[in-house]
């Protein structure tokens, strides 16, 4: 079997997809390789396609139970002998695969870093044939990443002490050049073959919407989408609890995921989304790393996370399948707060010396800022994330809420001149600065106690603008924010003057501030699918979505497990009239189209 039969025979595809085939032959000829690519860009296909050809095993690192068990029962439908190891097992299933493992019945086997660490694990790899170490998700060795993980860490050592030094694959969807370095330096890849094929997901819809109740607007928003499959992203389990009660209350069926619930609570409830017997599913981080359900329509963050590759990467569970998606962030001034108390509170840590934890908390508030310049900015979305991964771009990407939105300019140099002397004013007075709450709470003629207690009700500037909402007056101090004429001191959220910040309160410079008047109508772009004989029959994919799921309660799996929504809308496109012509649909392999092909052909026979 050659690279091609395996990728037709298996996964049903008749060509790789952009960077696939140059990693898939690195790993053939016997060289390291690292993949930067988009999530949904086809990475697992890189290491998957080769375990089938090399002659030992290929071991998957991966960071989350919920990848592992994906992934297996995909590989498994499609007729890929493969097994994990994680603790969701019990006792026997845990032997079953430790004996497959020795008897040679598995391809590919799925671990969690911290499985290397076992003795006994490493004595069982240490007897077997080892051709390839595959590293998901491998920014999680970087200290300069988003998700470090010091387990990651022993990879190297563990890949060294087997019998023979193994290929090495290392793939991830968000890393910067830093991280990339880091990840070769720290993994020990020995002039590894490198596709980056890009960040961009043109698929995706960017929005960051700034609601003064984030419930309403988020009941709202899936409300536009019934029976769509999503993710909301919340920053804390109570808001986790606060928003799953609130969905619930209002008849949308979700499920909640976070680390307080019981591991037995937290299977189910993935389960039920999975399965999608819960078509939402509200959760904090913990969920969702290279999670594999391809139907995932829309991804809101409730709350905005702590730099923009978690949120890259956790938008990015929308729209797997190439279907259009929407990834919407609701962001509040609060959520700064937020992010900054979990930052300066991480256990993640706690092993690390006091230099080393103070190194990475700073490199976290520096990227915190990045993140809170993505909620403001006025900017096309698209290009600020291309950006930050160091990717060109055009002016306008049309796809984002920014880009679709309607603006208006306004002259805002009064009130600027206003919130800067203020700020002024109130260092001047107390020889130090404070943050933005207090300085409009100045602004607006607020009576509370620090207030009065520090005499800032005496300075000219208490309540000048005590007619001005805290809602506007927030949109001046962003404004302010991202032309300099303020910024927050990282090390104590302290409000300073920007070097720029006397042009206006001396000079004579004008600030206008550009505001969305109204919200984007989503405008889809035409998607590029694979290539496909003819548009597809709405009709014909309701019936095969239909049977897709029936036939996914007999078999007791995922829908998408039977078929990708991407290749349900191929398979409606070209409407098979017999075998051959089946296994010509995108995602049809051999034996899920021995498993599956009469029920489907019989449905689309129906509709002819």
């Amino acid at each position: 079997m050659d690279k091609a039969s395996a990728l037709r025979q298996y996964f049903g595809h008749n060509f790789f997809r952009p960077g696939q085939e140059r990693l898939v032959d690195g790993i053939l000829s016997g060289r390291d390789v690292l993949g930067i690519m988009p999530t949904g860009g086809g990475k697992s296909i890189c290491y998957q396609v080769p375990a089938l050809l090399l002659p030992g095993l290929t071991l998957v690192i991966s960071p989350l139970i919920s990848l592992m068990k994906d992934q297996v029962a995909a590989l498994t439908a499609a007729g890929v002998p493969a097994a994990f190891f994680n603790s969701s097992q019990n006792l026997e299933e845990y032997w079953a695969v430790w004996n497959g493992i020795r008897s040679r019945a598995y391809r590919l086997v799925y671990v969690a870093p911290e499985r290397l660490e076992n003795p006994r694990f490493a004595q069982l790899m240490a007897e077997q044939d080892v051709s390839l170490l595959a590293v998901d998700e491998a920014h999680c060795i970087s200290q300069w990443g988003q998700d470090f993980r010091p387990s990651y860490l022993k990879i190297a050592d563990f890949a060294a002490a087997l019998r023979r030094r193994p290929v090495m694959a290392a793939f991830t969807a968000t890393a910067t050049a830093r991280v990339q370095e880091d990840i070769v330096a720290q993994l020990g890849l020995q002039r590894p073959v490198r596709v980056v094929t890009g960040f961009d997901r043109p698929n995706l819809f960017f929005d960051v919407q700034r609601p003064k109740d984030k419930t309403s607007a988020l009941l709202s928003l899936i409300a536009q989408r019934p029976g769509k499959s999503g993710i909301v992203y919340c920053a804390t389990r109570n808001a986790v609890e606060r928003v799953w009660i609130a969905l619930n209350e209002h008849g949308v069926p979700a499920a909640r995921y976070h680390a307080g619930l019981p591991e037995a609570e937290r299977r189910a409830n993935q389960d039920d989304f999975q399965f999608d017997r819960r078509t939402v599913m509200v959760a904090t981080n913990a969920f969702g790393m290279g999670i594999d359900k391809s139907n995932v329509s829309f991804v809101i963050h409730y709350n905005m996370p702590k730099n923009l590759e978690s949120y890259y990467q956790e938008a990015g569970r929308a729209g797997r399948d190439g279907e259009p998606a929407d990834c919407v962030l609701l962001y509040s001034p609060g959520d700064v707060t937020t992010a900054r108390y979990l930052i300066d509170h991480s256990a993640d840590d706690a092993d690390l010396d006091s230099q080393t934890r103070e190194s990475l908390r700073r490199m976290e508030l520096d990227r915190l800022a990045v993140m809170t310049d993505y909620c403001k900015t006025d900017r096309c979305l698209r290009g600020t994330i291309l950006d930050h991964f160091g990717q060109g771009h055009g002016e306008s990407c049309g796809n984002c809420g920014n880009c679709q939105g309607i603006f208006e300019e306004a002259d805002i140099t009064i009130p600027a001149q206003m919130i800067l002397s203020c700020v002024k004013r109130v260092a001047d007075k107390l020889g130090y600065h404070v943050g933005a709450g207090l300085i409009s709470q100045v602004l607006r003629g607020g009576r509370n106690r620090r207030v009065l207690e520090l005499g800032l009700d005496r300075l000219p500037t208490y309540g000048l603008m005590k007619d001005t909402s805290q809602e506007q007056l927030r949109a001046y101090l962003d404004c302010l924010s991202n032309k300099g004429y303020v910024f927050t001191d990282p090390d104590h959220a302290t409000l300073r003057l920007g070097p720029t910040a006397g042009n206006v309160l001396f000079r004579g410079e004008r600030v206008t501030m550009t505001a969305k008047v109204r919200p984007p109508e989503i405008k889809r772009p035409k998607k590029a699918p694979e290539p496909v004989s003819a548009p597809e029959d709405n009709a014909l994919l309701t019936a095969l979505k239909a049977e897709r799921a029936r036939l996914a309660r007999r078999d007791g799996g995922p829908a998408y497990i039977v078929f990708s929504n991407a290749t349900l809308s191929d398979m409606a496109a070209k409407a098979p009239k017999d075998m051959a012509e089946l296994m010509e649909v995108s995602g049809v392999g051999e034996v899920k189209a021995a498993r599956y092909g009469k029920e489907f052909l019989a449905v689309i026979a129906s509709h002819h």
